[in-house]
């Protein structure tokens, strides 16, 4: 079996959310347009479930 070498295939596997800075600016964009929970509630919307309480963080 050929090991790869290549350098695109091993920037896959470093555990980074985002490969580089073109898709930075593009995940910014798209957490500028993210609702509040108020907003989606308000379009008759359901916001995401609560994944925590508050008795959890302590």
């Amino acid at each position: 079996m050929k090991k790869k070498t290549n350098l695109s295939d091993t920037e896959q596997y470093n555990g980074s959310m985002a490969k580089d800075f073109e898709e930075i600016k593009l995940l910014g964009k798209q957490m500028e347009r993210l609702r509040t929970n108020e907003e989606l509630k308000e379009n008759h919307m359901m916001p995401d479930p609560v994944q925590y309480s508050e008795e959890d963080l302590f």
